[in-house]
């Protein structure tokens, strides 16, 4: 699998964009509460992939997986709340937005297959 197309890679350049929007949101809106949740959640989403990475084990994998699958579901609230109180303009939001729940997607199916597996009976 090309390395672009990972949900590793992809929360990683997520968090660079959630750390550059937040600095804008602080510097150039002076909202500093929001945009620290949204911080929070937004660049923890890779690091729990990363930590899923070295996995002691298939379930602790899907652990971290689901862990991270969370913190991209309350990112993206902080991000609706974000745009719904006009601090992001319509275009920073969709593109913003967009991104997350791409990951979101990805990181759903991952699990999804991952709990399949686990139901399934073994040979």
């Amino acid at each position: 699998m090309d390395k672009e197309n990972t949900a590793l890679f992809k929360s990683k350049r997520f968090a660079v964009r959630i750390v550059n929007l937040y600095r804008f949101l602080c510097n150039d809106k002076k909202e500093y509460v929001l945009s620290k949740q949204m911080l929070r959640s937004g660049t923890s989403i890779g690091a729990n992939l990363s930590e899923a990475e070295s996995a002691m084990s298939r379930k602790d994998f899907l652990a971290k997986v689901y862990i991270a699958l969370k913190e991209c579901s309350e990112t993206l609230y902080w991000i609706e709340l974000l745009h719904e109180t006009d601090y992001l303009t319509d275009i920073m939001f969709d593109s913003v937005y967009s991104d997350c729940l791409e990951i979101k997607r990805m990181l759903n199916s991952t699990t999804k297959t991952l709990n399949a597996q686990f139901s399934a009976p073994h040979s």
